[in-house]
């Protein structure tokens, strides 16, 4: 069995932790103990974010690009380079554009394409979420991508935060074949849905893993996680930047946020480290208080 730690730089296979799988509340049987492992997947849109994050102690990252957008698939070039920066794992963001999630036949075409070259260029999962035009999820067409996807794993990204009971669409999602969810319990933060999130991380069992998302931090991962009883965790942490640029043109704008083109956003390494730390000492404790 592979044993699982924060941090560290080995290739992060989440289907190969263990042949008995999740009990219900997130933790992987080994032996006599309960023994948790908590899993960090930060959210990057560059090849400087992602090796932060593999230095901050994540496990893996999900590379996105235009994360104003909520992120969508990235350039084959940056998949590559990231690739070959990183140990640890590399799931890829499939979205085609932003806005909703209901995709034409187009696409859709594009998405099959990008779930293709994304396992060309080495990445360990995908990131993808579908919903048909009354905000349900399109278990049809999200079957198909994740049978395409396979070997690779499947994360259902916070589409499901969109429809209209997250927690009954998490049955449908399960159909689909896809490993892992992640959700923020149809909130605009995690904090604000957590008995959501816990009801679906109970209702999971070992059919999914149940990742919460949305607002995490240093500061309130550990209450997420007790308030939840999940095991992986997705987070941002990005932190504003100025531009180095110093000439800036009088009333000159490219897109409609203001200054936009001026402003950079970044993770950074310590952010992450903190964030590790956190579930660490929480791992910690809960070990030292089983008995022996």
């Amino acid at each position: 069995m592979a044993a699982v730690q924060l941090g560290g730089s080995l290739r992060f296979h989440p289907e190969r932790i263990s042949s008995s799988g999740p009990t219900s509340r997130g933790t992987w049987r080994v032996g006599k103990w309960d023994t948790v492992f908590m899993q960090l997947e930060i959210c990057v849109d560059s090849v400087e974010s992602a090796i932060a994050a593999e230095r901050g102690g994540a496990q893996r990252v999900e590379l996105c690009s235009d994360l104003l957008e909520g992120g969508i698939t990235p350039s084959a070039g940056l998949v590559a380079l990231v690739r070959s920066s990183i140990g640890i794992g590399l799931f890829v963001m499939i979205r085609p554009r932003g806005g909703d999630f209901s995709y034409t036949d187009c696409e859709f075409a594009v998405m099959q394409e990008d779930i293709r070259s994304a396992r060309e260029l080495g990445a360990d999962g995908v990131i993808l979420g579908l919903l048909d035009e009354h905000a349900r999820i399109d278990v049809p067409r999200t079957q198909r991508l994740v049978e395409l996807a396979g070997p690779l794993p499947v994360t259902f990204h916070r589409a499901i935060d969109m429809t209209p009971d997250p927690q009954a669409a998490l049955e449908d999602v399960v159909k689909t074949g896809a490993k892992r969810v992640l959700t923020s319990g149809g909130c605009a933060k995690v904090k604000e849905g957590l008995a959501v999130v816990a009801s679906m991380v109970e209702a999971a069992g070992s059919r999914i893993i149940v990742m919460p998302g949305g607002g995490i931090t240093a500061h309130n991962i550990v209450n997420i996680a007790e308030a939840t009883g999940a095991c992986e965790f997705h987070a941002s942490l990005r932190t504003a930047q100025p531009s180095p640029v110093e000439y800036r043109r009088p009333g000159m704008q490219m897109g409609e946020i203001r200054d936009r083109e001026y402003l950079r956003f970044a993770v950074e390494e310590q952010n992450v480290c903190a964030l590790a730390l956190a579930l660490r000492r929480m791992v910690e404790e809960r070990a030292a208080s089983r008995p022996q």
